[in-house]
């Protein structure tokens, strides 16, 4: 039980530290995030596997990851057609 604890605390570490690094394409940061709630959902069925609890609650945030995951999708999706790419530094929101 203690290495998926180990294992969840160096999985949120990596998708924060590749989030920080990489802010040149906005895939890259939204696959790292999309990694960082992978990571949360895991560490949540750890905490809930070791109560001994229901796992509902971990339908309802799966749930809400999906719709954070399409809403960022979209943002992508409109970024590229308005601007031709997905480079943070050209996006400017000013005019």
């Amino acid at each position: 039980m203690l290495i998926y604890i180990y294992l969840s605390i160096l999985m949120s570490l990596s998708g924060m530290v590749v989030f920080t690094l990489n802010r040149k394409h906005l895939l890259i940061m939204l696959l790292s995030l999309e990694f960082i709630v992978v990571s949360l959902y895991f560490n949540m069925l750890i905490y809930l596997a070791s109560l001994n609890y229901e796992y509902f609650f971990s339908m309802i945030f799966l749930t809400m990851s999906v719709c954070e995951g399409a809403l960022g999708l979209s943002i992508l999706v409109n970024m590229i057609r308005t601007h031709g790419n997905d480079y943070i530094l050209t996006f400017s929101s000013l005019w």
